[in-house]
């Protein structure tokens, strides 16, 4: 199978609150084919960014060039068992990923709580899940191949090409396309998972509490309320024990997506219902276990679209953040309906990881699509920045390269490495101008 070139109409993000407008759209079949249309575009004057789902809310995959499509770069490359990693396509969607290692007998050490983003999409942003020792997905890479600006294909890891590793896994997409990721696998494994209301004043005192006891800990807090619910992941020796397929479905369908839908089109709708919605939606999950494989605890369905904005703050400065917020909305006539997700990673030494170099936690906002979200994410976004946070970069910010350069240590080695690997800067966009610098 060849790949494919096309004058292109739009392309919209998942959340539907980007749209761009590229020259054309390649789908390209092999990696030669890729780096031949990165040489093409160069030729024509033309800027190149790649594309996974559409994940992120920001304009980091945008472009009015060239437009690449990793629909034919997908599946796995390589099992090595005795080496514990697998090599996967670029464009291929986590959630295959995490099927075909399951039938290998082999899982991710850790994941986010969704699974339509692609590998190379879900790396290249830092997308992350929660855990004690383990968080971020790019963390897990064990090697990457790279098509840079010139059409050169560089193979990174530790030993090969290792200043490109170092910052390429999570590159926004900056230093070139990735054509191949190699991560890191284990034995599948089984978790459990414990859900569980809280009031939000004792997981807030019990929080560091709650991270030290349990190998994965987040917890959603529900504005308005003094309710929280929360998960545990931990592993356990089994059996496996999952959700019964009514109980689940009533929990992680008709709750989690059906009724929250509607919860959220009548809050938007009429605002001032939201309180009253918080309260019922807080108290409508009840508390359960479940025993699993990995990706079957990690993550869930997300049906209700939504925008967001991520902040990743010293560990340490979680817990008072938090508290500033839920002050800031009690004194405010802001009316929000959908919970504050809170996680934690450990440090990590990716160059613009949002861990990078320090224990962290996350306080991520959301709001329904089509709901106006610039007062509220401001709002919160003064307090993130007052504790020296990191946006995530696939969520909506308004930082630019001079703020970033001060929280991230290793700002200018990405610089650097970027000046060398793309000094035209082929691979830029507004978003990569903002955040990076010209």
């Amino acid at each position: 199978m060849t790949g494919a070139s096309r004058t292109s109409g739009s392309w919209r993000n998942w959340a539907g609150n980007v749209t761009a407008r590229p020259v054309r759209e390649v789908t390209p079949a092999s990696v030669d084919e890729l780096a031949a249309a990165v040489k093409r575009a160069a030729d024509d004057g033309l800027r190149v960014k790649a594309v996974g789902t559409g994940h992120s809310f920001t304009t980091t995959a945008a472009t009015d060039g060239v437009l690449i499509r990793p629909g034919l770069l997908t599946g796995i490359r390589q099992i090595d068992r005795t080496a514990g990693t697998v090599t996967v396509e670029s464009g291929t969607p986590l959630k295959r990923l995490n099927l075909a290692l399951a039938r290998e007998g082999l899982s991710l050490t850790n994941m986010g709580d969704i699974m339509d983003q692609t590998v190379a999409g879900a790396t290249s942003t830092g997308t992350h899940g929660t855990g004690r020792e383990s968080a971020s997905i790019a963390a897990q890479i064990r090697a990457l191949e790279l098509v840079t600006a010139d059409g050169t294909v560089l193979t990174c890891s530790e030993t090969e090409n290792p200043d490109v590793f170092a910052a390429a896994r999570i590159g926004l997409g900056a230093l070139g396309v990735i054509t191949a990721i190699t991560f890191a696998v284990e034995p599948v494994f089984l978790l459990t998972a414990r859900e569980e209301p809280m009031r939000f004043d004792r997981v807030t005192a019990e929080f560091d509490q709650l991270v030290a006891e349990n190998e994965h800990f987040e917890f959603y807090w529900f504005p308005h309320t003094g309710n929280c619910n929360t998960k545990r992941n931990n592993r356990s020796a089994g059996p496996a024990a999952p959700p019964g397929k009514l109980a689940g479905w009533i929990d992680d369908e008709f709750l989690s997506n059906g009724v929250f839908q509607l919860a959220c089109t009548l809050g938007r709708a009429v605002p001032a219902t939201i309180p009253a919605i918080a309260r019922v939606s807080s108290r409508a999950l009840s508390a359960r276990m479940y025993t699993d494989i990995p990706y079957k605890v990690f993550t869930s369905p997300r049906r209700v679209r939504f925008v967001e904005m991520e902040y990743a703050l010293p560990r340490e400065a979680a817990v008072g953040a938090l508290r500033e917020v839920k002050a800031m909305l009690e004194r405010s006539p802001l009316r929000v309906g959908f919970p504050v997700e809170v996680r934690t990673a450990p440090a990590d030494d990716i160059a613009l990881s949002t861990a990078s170099g320090r224990e962290s936690a996350y306080i991520a906002v959301h709001l329904y699509r089509g709901t106006p979200h610039q007062a509220y994410f401001t709002a919160v976004e003064r307090i993130m920045i007052a504790h020296g946070g990191r946006p995530h970069w696939g969520k909506l910010h308004t930082r630019d390269a001079g703020y970033l350069a001060e929280v991230y240590p290793r700002f200018g080695e990405f610089s650097a490495l970027r000046d060398r690997l793309d000094p035209e800067r082929l691979f830029t966009n507004d978003y990569l101008r903002r955040v990076l610098g010209a």
